[in-house]
């Protein structure tokens, strides 16, 4: 099959949230080859403990990809601990300019309780507004979803997993099987 007859891998929708002195990043398990699902119950979100600092991680795009840039981040936060603001620059300054790493095709959503960042390969590095961070095929969905519940009563995670669940039932790339992980400021 020729690259430009090749369907695509879809999936992935990653939020994070910002609120009352925690931060919840939620990914859903779903990948898609096409108009196929080919896997459920993937796990996008991940803690890292670099340098004995905590940080969560959720990926959207290539797999293996997010993998590469997971492993760069982790040894550029080993390199500057405790520093994600830092190690963050550092990840899309190299993937900007790295002809390897240009390759690579996906997103990040990264917080150690305190920051919030979306990195990308274009060498942005966001903080975003709101507090509340969204990648990947039903990230818009899932962001208007947060944003409109964020001044409600409803904590972080209530807010995260419902976000998830209103951009499952709307983004047929998403799914509702979601891996969820908290971290305090």
């Amino acid at each position: 099959m020729a690259r430009d007859e090749f369907p695509g891998w879809h999936g992935t929708t990653i939020i994070g949230v910002r609120k009352g002195g925690k931060v919840v990043v939620a990914g859903d398990g779903q990948v898609s080859l096409g108009q196929t699902v080919i896997k459920g119950s993937a796990r996008k979100v991940r803690r890292l403990q670099p340098g004995g600092y905590e940080v969560v991680c959720g990926f959207a795009g290539s797999t293996a990809d997010a993998f590469t840039l997971l492993e760069r981040l982790e040894s550029k936060l080993e390199a500057t601990p405790g520093q994600l603001q830092r190690a963050s620059v550092d990840l899309a300054k190299d993937w900007r300019t790295d002809k390897y790493l240009q390759k690579l095709e996906a997103m990040l959503i990264v917080t150690d309780g305190a920051e919030l960042y979306i990195i990308t390969g274009a060498g942005d590095v966001l903080e975003p507004e709101h507090g509340i961070a969204a990648i990947g095929s039903g990230g818009n969905f899932a962001l208007a979803a947060a944003r409109g519940m964020l001044d409600t009563d409803k904590d972080a995670e209530t807010i995260a997993r419902e976000a998830m669940q209103i951009a499952a039932d709307i983004c047929v790339y998403t799914n509702g099987n979601l891996t969820v992980e908290v971290i305090e400021a």
